[in-house]
C-alpha cells in the first residue's frame, strides 16, 4: 500500500492510496461553521465511490466506506468547508495480522514521534484506561479508553489492538462507538466507559462478550448503567444491550456504578465486579450469572469488599485474578485490584492510588488476608489482569489524574505489562518475560557500576542493578533537560526522585522500608517503572513531554550495573 497527502490547492486537499479490493475506510468528517455542509470525494481508479457529508459542525461524524474494487483511491475535499479528524484503511480478512493503515490525521491528534518508544500508544487521539485486556482465539487484545479527535478526555470511545506478545501491536479499527446522541457535540457528555470482556464459544470459532458502562451526564435516574455486546469476528462489537439498569437498593450508593469486570469464579459461574462509593467510602460489588455467555441473568450478591480509610473515595476499576493456584481450587487465594478516585496518602502526599488486597473467595463471599499498594509511584492506574495460561498477567495507564487537566494536551502510554504473583504474603508485578526481548545492544556493563556518568543513547533504556546486600544504600540520577529524575535506596526505603519544577513541593514516590537487592529499570520518553526484586516494589511515573534522559550517574559502593539499549 502507499499513500500520499498533499494540498492541491488553499482550498483542496487530496489524500491518495493505493487500496485492494474489499478495503473499508473509517473517516470522521465535520462542517467547519454552523450551517455549512462538509463533504468528502471518494473515487477509485477515476471513479466516483462516495461523497458522504454531513452538516454537523459541533463534532465530527463518523463514515464507512467498502471498496468493491481495488486501485487508486483519492478522497478529496474542500478545506474551507470541511475539515477531517482520522481516516484510515483496513481489509476485514487481513485486519487481525495487518493492522489499519491510517491515510491522515489532523495535526493534534497525531502521537508523538518516538523512534525509540517502545510503550503502547494509541494511533491517533487520547487513551487512559484498558478494557477487555485478555488473549481471545490465541491473541492479545487490547482494548482502552479512547477519544479520535483531540489529546484531550472527551467522548469516550473503545480503540483496539492486538499483540502476540503484549509488547508489540498491531492497531485494529475502532471497537466500540458511543450512542449517537452522545458524538452530536464535543462536549464529554458521557460515552462508552470503562469495562471488561471475556471469551464466549460461538458457532465458528471462539467470540468475544464485552461489558462496558454507558456513562451519560445528568442522566436520570441513573447516570451510569451496564451494557454488553458481542463481537464474533474480534474486530468489530455488535449491538449493545443493558445487562444492568440500576444500581441496586438500599445501599445509599452515590451515582458512581462503573467499570464491570467479568471472570470466571471458583465455581465455574460468571462473576462481575463493580466499583462504587457511599457516604463512608469506595465499595466493590459483585454480582454473578448461570448463563454460560454472560448475557443475561445478572444477580447482585452484595458489597465485596470496601476501603473507607481515605473518606468518600471511589472504588474503579476493579479486577480479580487468582494468584499462586487454579481458580477452582480451594486452597488458591484471590488478588482484588481497583483504583481509589481521589484517595490521598497523608504520607507520601501521592494521589488515587491502588490497591491491591489478597485473600479466600468462594464465588460470594471475599475474606480478605492482606493488602498492600500495587504501585509506589502511582502512575500504574487503572490496572486490569486476567489468567493467560497458568498465571494472571496485566496492564495499566501510564498516568495519574492528579497531572490531568481540560485545558491542555496529555499524551500518555500503557505500562509495560505485568506478571502477578503470589510470594507468601506479597503480590508481586514484574514486567513479562518478553520485556527482555526489548534488549537490543548492551550499552554498559562496567562504567555506571564504577561510578562514572555513562551516555544513554537515545534514552530508551533499561538499567539492571545487583546490590552486594539487601538494602544497599545508592543513588541513581539521571541527566533530563526537563525534570529532576533518579532512583535512590536508603533507610527510608525504595525511591523515584522526580520534581517537575513547577515550584510546589513533588509527593514523595516512596515504597517504605524497602531493602531490595535487584532492580530493573525501564527508562522511556515520557516515563520511568522500577521493578525491584522481581516485582515486589514497583513504582511507575509519567514524565510530562518527551525528551529523552541523556546520562546516568550511580552512586553506590559495590553495586553491579548494566544498561540495554532498548528497541521494539
Amino acid at each position: 500500500m502507499t499513500l500520499q497527502a498533499k494540498p492541491v490547492s488553499a482550498a483542496l486537499e487530496i489524500i491518495e492510496a493505493d487500496l485492494p479490493a474489499g478495503t473499508v475506510l473509517h473517516l470522521w468528517l465535520k462542517a467547519r461553521a454552523a450551517g455549512s455542509e462538509a463533504k468528502l470525494f471518494v473515487t477509485v481508479g477515476g471513479n466516483d465511490l462516495a461523497s458522504p457529508s454531513t452538516h454537523r459542525a459541533a463534532e465530527f461524524e463518523f463514515f464507512a466506506v467498502a471498496l468493491e474494487a481495488g486501485g487508486r483511491t483519492v478522497l478529496a475535499c474542500d478545506a474551507t468547508t470541511t475539515a477531517v479528524s482520522v481516516a484510515y484503511a483496513f481489509h476485514p480478512q487481513m485486519v487481525l495480522e495487518e493492522g489499519i493503515h491510517v491515510l491522515f490525521r489532523d495535526a493534534r491528534t497525531a502521537p508523538p514521534q518516538l523512534p525509540a518508544g517502545y510503550h503502547f500508544r494509541p494511533p491517533f487521539g487520547w487513551m487512559n484506561d484498558p478494557n477487555g485486556f485478555g488473549r481471545f482465539a490465541g491473541r492479545g487484545h487490547l482494548f482502552y479508553q479512547h477519544y479520535p479527535h483531540g489529546l484531550r478526555w472527551n467522548t469516550m470511545h473503545w480503540g483496539h489492538a492486538v499483540s502476540k506478545d503484549f509488547i508489540r501491536w498491531t492497531h485494529l479499527p475502532m471497537f466500540l462507538f458511543p450512542a449517537d446522541h452522545l458524538c452530536e457535540t464535543d462536549d464529554g457528555r458521557g460515552g462508552a466507559f470503562s469495562g471488561s470482556a471475556i471469551p464466549i464459544s460461538g458457532s465458528k470459532g471462539e467470540e468475544i462478550r464485552v461489558f462496558y458502562t454507558e456513562h451519560v451526564r445528568d442522566r436520570e435516574p441513573e447516570e451510569q448503567i451496564q451494557l454488553s455486546a458481542l463481537s464474533r469476528d474480534g474486530i468489530v462489537a455488535g449491538q449493545s444491550e443493558v445487562v444492568l439498569p440500576v444500581r441496586p437498593d438500599g445501599l445509599n450508593l452515590t451515582t458512581d456504578f462503573r467499570d464491570p469486570y467479568v471472570f470466571k469464579g471458583p465455581d465455574g459461574r460468571w462473576k462481575m465486579l463493580l466499583g462504587s462509593r457511599d457516604r463512608a467510602g469506595g465499595v466493590v460489588l459483585l454480582y454473578e450469572t448461570t448463563d454460560p455467555d454472560g448475557a443475561t441473568g445478572w444477580t447482585f450478591l452484595g458489597i465485596i469488599h470496601r476501603e473507607d480509610r481515605f473518606g468518600m473515595t471511589a472504588a474503579e476499576c476493579p479486577c480479580m485474578v487468582p494468584v499462586g493456584g487454579r481458580a477452582e481450587d480451594p486452597d488458591t487465594r484471590w488478588a482484588l485490584i481497583f483504583g481509589l478516585l481521589t484517595s490521598r496518602d497523608p504520607a507520601t502526599g501521592r494521589r488515587n492510588l491502588t490497591s491491591v488486597t489478597v485473600g479466600r473467595f468462594d464465588g460470594r463471599a471475599f475474606t480478605a488476608q492482606f493488602e498492600q499498594e500495587l504501585d509506589f509511584g502511582s502512575d500504574a492506574y487503572a490496572f486490569q489482569a486476567f489468567v493467560d495460561g497458568d498465571e494472571p498477567v496485566g496492564i495499566a495507564w501510564l498516568a495519574n489524574w492528579t497531572d490531568f487537566s481540560k485545558k491542555d494536551d496529555f499524551p500518555t502510554a500503557m505500562t509495560l505489562p505485568r506478571r502477578v504473583l503470589l510470594d507468601g504474603d506479597a503480590v508481586l508485578t514484574p514486567p513479562v518475560a518478553a520485556a527482555e526481548s526489548l534488549r537490543h545492544v548492551l550499552l554498559d556493563e562496567t562504567a555506571l557500576g564504577a561510578g562514572e556518568t555513562v551516555p544513554l543513547g537515545n534514552g530508551a533504556v533499561e538499567i539492571v542493578l545487583s546490590l552486594p546486600k539487601p538494602g544497599t544504600a545508592f543513588a541513581l540520577t539521571f541527566d533530563h533537560p526537563d525534570v529532576e529524575l533518579g532512583v535512590k535506596l536508603d533507610g527510608d526505603g525504595l525511591a523515584i526522585v522526580f520534581d517537575a519544577g513547577t515550584g510546589k513541593a513533588p509527593p514523595r514516590y516512596l515504597a517504605s522500608g524497602a531493602k531490595p537487592s535487584e532492580l530493573r529499570i525501564f527508562l522511556d520518553a515520557g516515563s520511568i517503572e522500577v521493578f525491584a526484586d522481581n516485582g515486589r516494589w514497583t513504582g511507575t511515573k509519567r514524565i510530562p513531554g518527551f525528551s529523552a534522559a541523556r546520562s546516568a550517574t550511580l552512586t553506590a559502593a559495590e553495586v553491579s550495573a548494566k544498561i540495554w539499549q532498548l528497541k521494539l
